[in-house]
């Protein structure tokens, strides 16, 4: 049975997977590594672009490790989940410092690597150096889940430890890349979370839930959880050479280490907030309020544009910046924050 599964799968990647994609051509454990990263959470058709630029800036890891913080993150700006440029960063350092700039070969070494679990793992030793190793993403679970009629959520342990067990026996020894490849493409493209492809699926004459004709009940859902819900106002200061100003938020928490708009309390004076920050206000503008939701609460914001009468002192350090509109520079942008700039800079500058 395990052997015709892992053969099954391979007989359809030989004529339907892809093989095309930017990450699949000269193939690097440093490649693989960056594609999984950026593909954790994200849909393929997202994360080409973002892999090419890259790949380009940064073509190799010692390329990625001496690079700027704010490069790197600049460089992620929309992806989301930005932890994972700063893991990314982070990793590439230990790799030059303390591998030599060179991978390790082991699932073991590698999920000891910042940001790097056991699947990323699997999935780097198998396609990059070619040595069996199972993985276990979203799309795998989503797979085996269905085929073997795993109950619950595979975010519970016991679901979890069940999934990884199914994915070790099914893993070849030969062709293991292959199968690996086969079956992100396969969970990517043919079992879906909703309405599956299962006339097209290799694998449907074994699928229990198939066969109950309940494939969209696996894997388990996750329980729902009402989210929190979180106002604030982000104030765009101005001054009169129509510079914005941006703080630099900690490097842990939300958009942590990217660059932002000071926050104030939704229900604090603005005017009164600034005229002690900047003194005088030359116009102050509430612009309409947006939801932004991150995975665990919903935050309502509300951004204020607050031109200053008088240009302040300069300041281009110590996590504070003018940010010119017309000369961007190379920081790394949470995406409201990207998108209220661009908003800016099509404003009338003494508005």
């Amino acid at each position: 049975m395990t052997t015709q599964f892992s053969q099954s799968v391979l007989k359809w990647f030989d004529k339907h997977g892809r093989k095309h994609l930017p990450w699949q051509q000269d193939i690097t454990p440093y490649r693989v590594w960056l594609s999984e990263i950026m593909l954790q959470q994200t849909q393929v058709a997202t994360v080409i672009p973002y892999f090419e630029r890259f790949t380009k800036k940064f073509p190799t890891v010692q390329k990625l490790a001496a690079a700027p913080i704010d490069e790197v993150l600049h460089l992620w700006t929309g992806l989301g989940y930005y932890a994972r440029a700063r893991n990314l960063h982070r990793c590439a350092k230990t790799v030059v410092e303390q591998y030599g700039g060179e991978f390790p070969g082991t699932v073991e070494e590698l999920a000891e690597l910042t940001g790097i679990g056991r699947s990323t793992a699997g999935a780097i030793v198998s396609i990059a150096f070619q040595k069996r190793a199972a993985i276990l993403d979203g799309n795998v679970k989503r797979v085996l889940a269905r085929y073997r009629a795993i109950d619950g959520w595979p975010g519970q342990t016991d679901t979890l430890n069940q999934l990884w067990e199914i994915a070790e026996e099914y893993t070849p020894a030969k062709r293991s890349n292959h199968y690996t490849q086969a079956m992100m493409d396969l969970g990517a493209t043919v079992c879906t979370r909703s309405k599956p492809k299962c006339d097209q699926c290799p694998l449907q004459s074994g699928c229990i839930a198939y066969a109950q004709g309940e494939q969209t009940r696996y894997p388990g859902k996750k329980p729902k959880k009402e989210l929190p819900e979180k106002s604030i106002q982000l104030l765009m200061f101005r001054n009169p050479n129509g510079e914005i100003y941006l703080q630099q938020r900690p490097p842990q928490g939300i958009w942590g280490g990217l660059w932002s708009f000071p926050e104030l309390a939704i229900d604090a004076d603005a005017e009164t907030h600034a005229q002690d920050q900047f003194g005088k206000v030359a116009h102050a503008e509430v612009w309409n309020s947006y939801r932004h939701t991150f995975s665990h609460y919903h935050l309502d914001i509300t951004p204020v544009l607050i031109q200053l009468a008088k240009a302040p002192r300069a300041v281009a350090s110590g996590g504070h910046h003018w940010y010119s509109l017309h000369e961007p520079e190379a920081l790394g942008l949470a995406a409201p924050v990207k998108k209220l700039l661009e908003k800016l800079s099509q404003l009338d500058p003494l508005r």
